[in-house]
């Protein structure tokens, strides 16, 4: 009995430690992939110009068109939300909440005219991001799964350090002619503690960012479960008015953008107006955050019918709100500068890395005895790695390729967009066992990326685009050096071993 019970928790422990692995595998290369977030963005609308500024004149124009498209099409929604156009994104993007269960209604709009933008259909860089923290599952199941293996490494990262006593000697040592768990593990070392600090902070600043989500007993004691009224008491916010329940008519927005405009120096990133068409409308002009560590958005709210100032908040939080905000900033690295970005996305590439060699280690170092065949559960866990470290790079790539082979004009084209991801990745794992194949299609998936760009005649040849290219093919370069290690190991085990290798004992 204790036996078997024994048994039973070590195939719990393994399995469980495997299932974290795959999680955060992926939370990893989309969380890494987001810190270009919007360039990715940018990349998948190469319609739009980059290269126009707006002026105070310009962004209330917008702004006009915006509440008038919302007042013919969304009069019955309680909170319309205006992303004023910018010159990386030369578009009016307009959102409206009807209710709560209900899905928000989203339209772009030309800032000159205020009719449809003519632009492809995509999610762009977003779907990246919000997978990175949902897993593209509804969002309290998306979010409470990745926050729970993130703890699960945090903790991984802390007993490791304690318990590693040759951590930094083992940081300078890479034996890739050894066996192939040794070369593993050492490649876990390695890229483990290279980044090890990032990888501190990154894992805690993400509990962090969705800490009222975690540990929400503290705030439902105090405030009841009121969520907006703790937000405007710890100064993230302005103060929420509840509606009057009589008429109202909405002041014009235009004047009050270039009131809000006058008052900050920094840029004017949305409008949100809240019961619009109540005698107590609020308008609210949020700006992009300050540079600094601190996530914080200053805001003006004005009284959406008369226009008069309600509230000013810009800066001025208390030190545990300030701690939160900062710890929100560090995560998302808005701060960070062209070559902080690339060290952050590096260190991002370090920890996917160190977690794919850990999936790898496993499954290595429980390799058969030679000539002895895999068992049922080696074989499942050997593809099941494939299918993760080489099915998402190959999702991610198909993703972009869908982006310029699928029609302009096709009807739900964002989802077919991310149909195809999921495809992709589907596919890579029912064809696992084809492993160093895979990796080559992941690689020709990313080359074929940038030969569908060119042959689709994109005209604007920008810094933006030369770059995301660059990067891809990068990328495609790494995993063909991949392709190479892999087929050769084989060969260089059977040359030092003088006998065949069975194909059961190769690395993957």
């Amino acid at each position: 009995m204790g036996r078997t019970f024994r048994q039973s928790m070590a195939w719990l422990h393994a399995w469980s430690g495997l299932v974290v692995g795959w999680v955060l595998f992926a939370v990893f290369v989309t969380g890494t992939a987001s810190y270009y977030r919007p360039e990715i963005s940018q990349w998948m609308r190469p319609e739009l110009r980059t290269d126009r500024t707006f002026g105070p004149a310009e962004l209330a124009a917008a702004a006009e068109r915006g509440v008038a498209h919302l007042q013919a099409h969304a009069g019955g929604a309680r909170t319309w939300f205006l992303a004023l156009p910018r010159p990386d994104r030369p578009v009016l993007e307009l959102f409206w909440r009807t209710g709560p269960g209900r899905p928000p209604g989203h339209v772009l709009l030309d800032p000159d005219s205020g009719a449809p933008a003519a632009v492809r259909a995509t999610r762009g860089g977003d779907f990246l991001y919000r997978f990175h923290f949902e897993l593209n599952l509804p969002p309290l199941w998306g979010r409470w799964i990745v926050g729970a293996c993130a703890m699960i490494m945090l903790v991984a990262l802390i007993s490791g350090i304690v318990t590693h006593r040759r951590i930094f000697a083992d940081f300078f040592t890479f034996r890739r002619d050894k066996s192939a768990q040794r070369g593993w593990l050492d490649a876990h070392n390695v890229t483990g503690v290279l980044a090890l600090p990032f990888h501190l902070m990154i894992t805690y600043t993400g509990l962090a960012t969705l800490m009222v989500m975690y540990v929400p007993w503290g705030l439902n004691t105090a405030y009841r479960g009121d969520g907006q009224r703790y937000f405007a008491e710890s100064g993230q916010i302005t103060a929420p008015r509840p509606p009057a329940g009589q008429p109202g008519t909405l002041a014009p927005v235009g004047p009050l953008v270039v009131r809000a405009l006058a008052m900050r120096a920094e840029p004017l990133e949305r409008i949100t107006i809240v019961n619009p068409r109540d005698a107590q409308a609020t308008l609210v002009a949020v700006f992009e955050e300050p540079h600094g560590l601190s996530h914080e958005h200053p805001q003006i709210a004005f009284d959406g019918v008369t226009g008069a100032v309600l509230e000013v908040r810009a800066g001025g939080l208390r030190p545990a709100t300030k701690t939160f905000t900062t710890m929100v900033g560090l995560h998302e690295a808005h701060f960070a500068g062209p070559a902080l970005r690339v060290l952050f996305f590096l260190c991002g590439l370090a920890g996917s890395a160190m977690v794919a060699t850990g999936l790898l280690l496993w499954s290595v170092a429980r390799l058969p005895k030679r000539g002895a065949s895999r068992g049922f559960g080696l074989r499942l866990v050997q593809g099941l790695n494939v299918a993760t470290i080489a099915g998402l790079p190959a999702a991610v790539a198909t993703y972009f390729l869908a982006n310029r082979l699928l029609p302009a004009a096709l009807p739900a084209r964002a989802d077919w967009e991310v149909g195809a991801f999921f495809a992709a990745w589907l596919l890579v794992a029912l064809a696992a066992l084809l492993r160093p194949a895979l990796f080559g299609a992941v690689a020709a998936a990313d080359v074929g990326r940038l030969v569908a760009r060119r042959l689709g005649g994109d005209a604007p040849v920008e810094p933006v685009f030369l770059a995301f290219d660059g990067a891809m093919l990068a990328v495609a370069a790494l995993i063909l050096v991949a392709v190479r290690t892999i087929a050769e190991r084989p060969r260089q085990d059977q040359a030092r071993s003088g006998t065949p290798i069975p194909v059961d004992r190769r690395p993957i």
